[in-house]
């Protein structure tokens, strides 16, 4: 997972009303995060969390997906999280596309329309759309709500960032539950990150010091040593099944290494097997194709 992503998701378990207040949504009374667990969906969304809001009975559904950038498939994204929550709960559920910053001249969709092959049947899907970098960091700056500091760096000011980054690193030292405090400041550098790499800057928001006592940041650290971990693996055990082939049946066997990419490790593992016991190569590529 990538750091920016781990980010994120820390802030909407733990700041998600602040996210919905960068959409405008001001009026919360409470709200809790739910676990956004669906039935082998393609890509989970991001967040999902129940708001309770002033003067309205029942309880509104929010789909948070958080984007580093904005992207081709990010408009398919944002209406597979709709209705991937549509067809388990029967509603429509609000939702909010977050993108963190500019990439070139590529831009995010607010909508989508997809038809059917023949064109007869037809569905059109919309979402709130924030790109951080066009909301003044000094509306961030003056609300009562430290969940929302670590996206400040992120926003539009005039001027240096220096000023920014001591305002925001004020504010969490003021604001933030002491459980909290060296989270924020970690995932306020983590997301800063995207925008600039000036080492006396990270250092305003506690350096590398808040980024080894934050507890976040080192379940990131652990996550991409397992991920390294994997990947090693996997390589590994690809290798070993190509040079097993090409033992057996000859060089011809190396052409399949690039094929075996796409396995995870159940999968590698019974081909490994299949290696050592298949009769011929023709054998192992109508099993490894299906």
């Amino acid at each position: 997972m990538h750091e920016y992503d781990k980010s994120s998701k820390w802030l909407i378990q733990h700041h998600g009303d602040s996210i919905l207040r960068l959409a405008g949504v001001r009026d919360i009374v409470n709200w809790r995060p739910l676990q956004a667990e669906r039935v082998q969906p393609r890509r989970l969304p991001d967040g999902l969390i129940v708001v309770h809001r002033q003067g309205r009975d029942e309880a509104s559904l929010f789909v948070l997906e958080i984007s580093t950038y904005p992207y081709a498939g990010l408009a398919e994204q944002a209406a597979r999280d709709i209705l991937l929550v549509y067809l388990d709960r029967g509603i429509v559920p609000e939702n909010l596309v977050l993108v963190l910053h500019p990439q070139g001249n590529q831009r995010a969709a607010g909508e989508l329309t997809l038809k059917s092959q023949e064109g007869s049947t037809r569905l059109q899907v919309a979402w709130k759309l924030v790109e951080l970098w066009t909301i003044p960091a000094e509306d961030l700056l003056a609300a009562s709500d430290v969940g929302l500091i670590p996206w400040v760096p992120l926003c539009h000011f005039d001027g240096p960032p220096e000023p920014i980054f001591r305002q925001c690193c004020a504010r969490i030292d003021q604001d933030a539950p002491p459980s909290e405090h060296e989270n924020l400041l970690a995932v306020a550098q983590v997301l800063a990150g995207l925008r600039y790499n000036d080492a006396g800057l990270f250092q305003i928001l506690g350096g590398r010091e808040a980024m080894i006592e934050s507890p976040v940041l080192q379940e990131l650290i652990a996550d991409c040593e397992r991920k390294a971990a994997r990947v090693a693996s996997l390589e590994t055990a690809r290798k070993d099944i190509v040079r097993i082939l090409v033992t057996r049946f000859g060089a011809e066997a190396s052409a399949l290494e690039a094929k075996l990419t796409d396995n995870d490790n159940d999968r590698l593992g019974d081909l490994l097997e299949l290696a050592v016991t298949c009769a011929d190569l023709e054998s192992f590529r109508e099993r490894l194709s299906h």
